[in-house]
């Protein structure tokens, strides 16, 4: 079973560093490779799962699509 990582700076020295850690854990306090306690979480931009060539799904052909069901985006 793979475990999500997540991405941490620390205040004290400025480094990022990652930790593959439960998703219930992903809260608790992380300390630096270097040893300081003062860190904080960073948010992520990676899609878990996804994959960059990844497509976005055709329009149905519903009679709607766009953002809003095809009402407001003309």
């Amino acid at each position: 079973m793979r475990m999500p990582r997540y991405e941490y700076r620390c205040r004290t020295c400025g480094d990022t560093f990652e930790l593959s850690r439960p998703m219930a854990e992903s809260a608790a306090p992380a300390a630096c490779p270097a040893g300081h306690d003062d860190t904080v979480k960073l948010l992520s931009t990676v899609a878990v799962g996804g994959s960059a060539s990844a497509s976005a799904p055709a329009p149905s052909s519903g009679g709607g699509g766009g953002c809003c069901g095809g009402g407001c985006c003309g």
